[in-house]
């Protein structure tokens, strides 16, 4: 049985392609290889508009201090929004998936760029950090996964889909007290508490990575057909995303205490 704490990779992605998975007599069903060089493709779409993003969003006063551009909450907004719809897409239409996927990547790149800006006026230096630490976490649990370290076992994935369904809850919840300019308590400052949460938080998002990893290997043997690469490419996508933004939730917390 296949589990994912990833929306985009949940547990009937595979099973609801019906007997047309297997298609590999031509040589076009799913391959490792294949994901793997459509993840890099998203990982550079991404980074070329976050890029862009982050050159319009960062401005130079007239003593020489970096700024937040006017002009960011668009860029912040547009890429939120429209990464959220294009994700839904590519997750109800997996078959649109290689043309939803690098669209995807496209626009969270904006927004992506966009937030980084933000942190990196107000915290010197933490982009990169969080981007070291994003991919460092990557490798070092495919590698984990790849030697035999870690095992997706059923009760680690469901442990895990459970603690990423109940951090979905608190983040649902924040969002819609923030309507009636109620907060959580704690979790969001940069005490104790705050840190203790955003870590956790970290580690689940990390070990989602494992499930993905599982996840896309299931499909391939499983011989599901070509256009899933790019579709078990986009949920490691959407895993990554999180996964950085929650570092940089997490940095932003250590140095708010110095």
């Amino acid at each position: 049985m296949i589990r994912s704490g990833n929306p985009a990779l949940k547990e009937s992605t595979f099973l609801d392609l019906g007997s047309g998975a297997v298609v590999s007599r031509d040589g076009e069903a799913m391959t490792l290889n294949g994901t793997v060089h459509k993840t890099g493709a998203l990982l550079l779409l991404t980074v070329l508009t976050a890029v862009f993003a982050w050159s319009q969003s960062i401005s130079v006063d007239g003593a020489g201090n970096e700024t937040i551009a006017p002009g960011i909450i668009g860029y912040v907004l547009g890429g939120a929004i429209g990464g959220f719809i294009l994700a839904l897409i590519t997750t109800f239409k997996k078959t649109w998936a290689p043309i939803t996927a690098p669209l995807y990547a496209l626009v969270e790149g904006f927004f992506l760029g966009s937030i980084s800006a933000m942190y990196e006026v107000r915290f010197n230096g933490i982009v990169l950090q969080a981007v070291l630490l994003t991919f460092g976490t990557l490798f070092a649990l495919l590698f984990a996964y790849r030697s035999g370290m870690i095992k997706a076992t059923e009760n680690f994935k469901l442990g895990v889909v459970a603690a990423t369904g109940g951090i979905a809850l608190v983040y649902l919840a924040t969002i819609v007290l923030g309507f009636f300019n109620i907060q959580i308590p704690y979790i969001h400052a940069s005490g104790t508490v705050g840190i203790l949460f955003s870590l956790f938080v970290v580690v689940v998002a990390a070990l989602n990575l494992v499930l993905d990893f599982d996840f896309i290997e299931s499909g391939v043997e499983q011989g599901a057909p070509k256009y899933m690469e790019w579709y078990g490419a986009f949920g490691l996508m959407v895993t990554l995303v999180w996964l950085y933004i929650e570092f940089l939730r997490l940095l932003s917390k250590l140095q708010s205490r110095n």
